[in-house]
């Protein structure tokens, strides 16, 4: 089973939503988010591991580049 989440960064914390699931958790670092995320994802599926295939876990999110790129010359 596929678990797509997004992540963003939202004040001081890292957060995730589930896309299409009611998933959702939040950490200080996007590492602390990550582990979090595995601890959410099991909790909200532990009914149906016993049963299904193994969880893959699909996070996607935007990262904004703020400095050390300049427009082309023309």
């Amino acid at each position: 089973m596929l678990v797509k989440l997004e992540a963003y960064h939202e004040g001081a914390h890292w957060c995730d939503r589930g896309i299409g699931a009611a998933v959702f958790t939040q950490g200080d670092t996007l590492d602390q988010l990550m582990a979090n995320i595995k601890g959410a994802v099991s909790l909200h599926y532990e009914d149906e591991l016993p049963n299904s295939r193994p969880l893959q876990v699909l996070v996607l999110t935007e990262v904004q580049i703020d400095s050390g790129i300049e427009s082309p010359a023309g």
